[in-house]
């Protein structure tokens, strides 16, 4: 069976460096031929076990292109095993067409190129979520250049993935971003593996870092000022409401309150982009207030009846919120540091929870899937002490509706901070 390895020909000393040459060493047949890199180093600085340069001032850079040629030059002879019985070729002739395989470019880009198969897993996204996918595979690409089309799952090992992670760092410090990268690259293999496309699963051995993420919630007291904030001027009002709409609706997600169409027997009804799961809301009278008040001729709120997608609406919203977070820290209205839909949407699942809705309820209110995520949304108040002898007492251990985490969460906020 055919092998390849890296190997330093101490046979050969150079008089004047005491340097030996690194090969690649092809073994077929009981025989073995040789592939000069081109790189010379002395015999103190190689690790025969691990095939790794050590003590040498620049191991790192040529332990790079040892693991790099290695795999292409294991990739290429994949190929020819493809092509070509290699139980009657000697060592010194596979060796010649590794070379001039290589040299012509001759790695066929399929269907089951890391690429192609990237591409057709993300047919399966939408919205935000190919967004990130894409963005993903452009970080790849940048990655690993020109040759990005030709990458192979087998190539891809630990090693590899460590040099994309300092890749990554170069342009993204925080271990969340990156990390981001490192899961949808990890669901691409798992697609490949669940399709039988490779074997090959490197993220056994490699941990993705991540940071905990900063809870961006406010307490009722904080979104009472917001709320209630006079000092606005008339154009920041409609993001204020719409700051307020993303919290009265169980903390709706911003493309969907964009995407709104109408409302049904006194509820609010739609279809969550993200996870295509229905929904359906009661439509409260100061959620009818507000939707009066922006009642739009194409959807349910005129915000999206002049705009061409949500992304455009987006970043106005943001630049809006941002003004209505400085003025009223400028007049001392309230002393908050950020102000975007997220927050509004974190304020709504962690005042939930401190009304003892469940996580269960919590979870499927805000479209999660996993209750690690939500976790990230909910700053816990263990003492859970606000406003629980407002709420109306359950005989029964079953899990609270949706509907009735809207009522329980509306019944606090009214009762006790109007």
């Amino acid at each position: 069976m055919a092998n390849l390895k890296i190997f330093l020909d101490a046979r050969h000393v150079c008089i004047k460096t005491n340097e030996s040459a690194l090969k690649v060493a092809v073994s077929n047949l009981s025989k073995t031929a040789y592939i000069p890199l081109g790189i010379s180093i002395k015999t103190t600085q190689w690790n025969a076990d691990s095939c790794k340069v050590v003590q040498h001032p620049k191991r790192k850079s040529i332990n790079d292109t040892i693991s790099t040629t290695l795999s292409e030059y294991r990739v290429i002879l994949s190929e020819i095993s493809a092509n070509y019985d290699l139980s009657t070729v000697p060592a010194n002739e596979l060796r010649d067409m590794l070379v001039d395989w290589k040299n012509s470019d001759k790695i066929r880009i399929d269907d089951n190129c890391v690429m192609s198969v990237f591409h057709r897993f993300m047919e399966h996204k939408t919205g935000r979520t190919k967004n990130l996918y894409q963005c993903t595979e452009k970080k790849i690409r940048a990655f690993w250049g020109k040759e990005a089309d030709r990458l192979r799952f087998e190539q891809v090992n630990v090693e590899w993935l460590h040099r994309f992670n300092n890749y990554l760092a170069q342009t993204a410090p925080s271990a969340n971003a990156r990390s981001i990268h490192m899961r949808n690259f990890r669901a691409v293999f798992n697609f490949a593996i669940d399709n039988e496309i490779t074997t090959n699963y490197p993220f056994r051995r490699f941990k993705i870092k991540s940071e905990p993420t900063r809870k961006r919630n406010f307490d009722v007291e904080t979104l009472r000022a917001i709320f209630n904030a006079d000092v606005l001027d008339p154009w920041m009002e409609k993001y204020r409401d719409l700051f307020k709409l993303t919290f009265m609706l169980i903390g709706i997600n911003f493309v969907d309150l964009c995407n709104l169409s109408d409302v049904r027997n006194g509820r609010i009804e739609y279809v969550r982009a993200k996870t295509h799961k229905p929904y359906s809301i009661k439509l409260e009278p100061e959620i009818e207030e507000i939707i009066d008040k922006y009642r739009g001729d194409n959807h349910l709120l005129n915000y999206m009846d002049t705009y061409k997608d949500y992304r455009s609406f987006y970043m106005n919203t943001c630049t809006g919120l941002k003004a209505i977070r400085e003025r009223i820290v400028e007049k001392d209205v309230a002393n908050i540091d950020t102000l975007t839909t997220y927050w509004a949407r974190h304020s709504w699942a962690t005042i939930a929870a401190s009304l003892d809705i469940p996580k269960e309820t919590i979870a499927a209110a805000l479209g999660h899937s996993s209750h690690t995520v939500t976790d990230i949304y909910i700053e816990f108040d263990y003492r859970k002490g606000i406003a629980k002898h407002s709420m109306p007492k359950r005989h029964d251990s079953n899990l609270y509706t949706l509907e009735e985490a809207r009522m329980l969460l509306t019944h606090c906020f009214q009762n006790h901070h109007n």
